[in-house]
């Protein structure tokens, strides 16, 4: 049975996390639960109310192993690259063990997001290749919102999900795989859908306000 979780508004904002390790990957999710959250998810506006999602769900297993495959060699390009953070440390150990437990879930999401029951790349048609900020900015927005409404939709019906872009880097592979026509479609994450180990999730830590609020001026 699907499950719907009672969850007040704020609650649903504040307890929607990244899910990788408690992702229930020997659990099918059913198709129309997935589309239940879709179309929750394209009440979200977009630019000029153009409506230019496409939504591909993976649910073939040698799909989602390819694209997991995909998925894993971005990371460990990642990983290799000085932006990664999971070998770096800030000086606060509260702010180090954080980064240590996120750093080992996503190695671990690494490993495993081929097995994910369900894998969700949210498209948008239109590219924006080396386009302005403006273009870019106004191009992305139009998705975005739609996609972080379906992970609320997902976490209320006591799905996981975890918003990814490193399988982007084989955009291309992808899109071959799946029959998506490259030129004409742009895909803006890979998300994994799967039931939860669990439901009770927490606010995560983080930034006081009034660091990083500004109000008339920097």
């Amino acid at each position: 049975m699907p499950i719907e979780l009672d969850l007040s508004a704020d609650e649903l904002l504040s307890t929607t996390r990244a899910v990788r390790k408690r992702l229930d990957l020997e659990r099918a999710v059913p198709l129309g639960v997935v589309r239940e959250c879709i179309d929750l998810a394209v009440q979200a506006p977009s630019g000029s109310n153009r409506q230019g999602w496409h939504w591909v769900v993976v649910t073939d297993a040698e799909k989602r192993r390819a694209l997991g495959e995909m998925y894993r060699r971005g990371f460990d390009a990642y990983r290799a690259s000085p932006d990664y953070l999971g070998d770096k440390t800030t000086g606060d150990p509260e702010v180090d063990s954080q980064r240590r437990r996120v750093a080992s879930s996503a190695e671990y999401l690494a490993e495993n997001m081929g097995q994910a029951p369900v894998l969700l790349i949210p498209c948008l048609s239109g590219r924006v290749d080396s386009a302005p900020s403006v273009g870019s900015a106004s191009h992305w927005g139009s998705l975005f919102p739609a996609v972080w409404s379906f992970c609320l939709a997902a976490r209320s019906r006591g799905l996981g999900t975890a918003w990814t872009t490193l399988h982007l880097m084989y955009e291309r592979e992808a899109a071959e795989l799946l029959d998506i026509p490259y030129e004409q479609i742009s895909q803006g994450a890979l998300l994994p859908v799967a039931y939860t180990k669990g439901t009770d999730f927490k606010p995560a830590r983080r930034s006081n306000i009034d660091e990083i609020v500004h109000v008339d001026t920097w």
